[in-house]
């Protein structure tokens, strides 16, 4: 039994869903020299779903070493990852503006997958979850992109938008977990977290 967890991400939007499930937990975020992002960089040839629980993976493994390292108390460790995915397409976070006015023009107007997984882990086992929903686009134009481009929104986010921003006005319709869309589904970490006897 634990009264609180790891989170091991640097998302906002992860410890607000936490908070709304009543979840305490405190950050376990990289040390300096670790290289966070070089864990998302898709295998060549990788399928969406297999990627998104890959690099969930990765950071499992990372965050659980980092705990280790800085001998901190034990509490299970949660990890996230999200990933938009067009057909077999994997999109990321953008590089820059220019990558994220790509990504929108290629997602405007389609049904594209918005794939998130989730692991807790402590130094003895480990368990993981996968949320999938669809998000319908409206087609939008090359200015409307710019615009919402230009608010800095996208940055850092797969598929460069996010679900519970300005973006929401494109969105035509959503299948799935808005939750999971947002980066953390809830129904799937609540009942992760009590199947490890979390407290919440």
């Amino acid at each position: 039994m634990s009264d609180f967890i790891y989170l091991a991400s640097q998302s906002p939007r992860r410890r607000q869903l936490l908070d709304q499930l009543g979840v305490r937990h405190q950050l376990l975020l990289p040390d300096a020299h670790e290289d966070a992002e070089a864990l998302e960089e898709p295998l060549p040839g990788e399928a969406p779903t297999a990627y998104v629980r890959r690099v969930t993976g990765l950071k499992l493994d990372a965050a659980l070493a980092r705990l280790r390292r800085r001998g901190l108390p034990a509490a299970p460790v949660l990890c996230s990852d999200t990933t938009v995915a067009l057909g077999g397409r994997i999109y990321g976070k953008p590089a820059d503006a220019r990558d994220a006015i790509r990504m929108l023009g290629e997602l405007s107007g389609t049904t594209h997958r918005v794939l998130t997984a989730v692991a807790l882990g402590t130094a003895r086992s480990r368990t993981e979850a996968l949320s999938a929903s669809r998000v319908r686009f409206a087609s939008l134009s090359a200015s409307r992109i710019r615009a919402y481009v230009a608010t800095g929104e996208p940055m850092g986010k797969a598929g460069a938008y996010a679900v519970q921003g300005r973006a929401a006005e494109y969105i035509e319709h959503i299948a799935g977990s808005f939750s999971g869309i947002m980066g953390l589904p809830v129904a799937e970490t609540a009942a992760l977290l009590r199947a490890a006897r979390v407290k919440f």
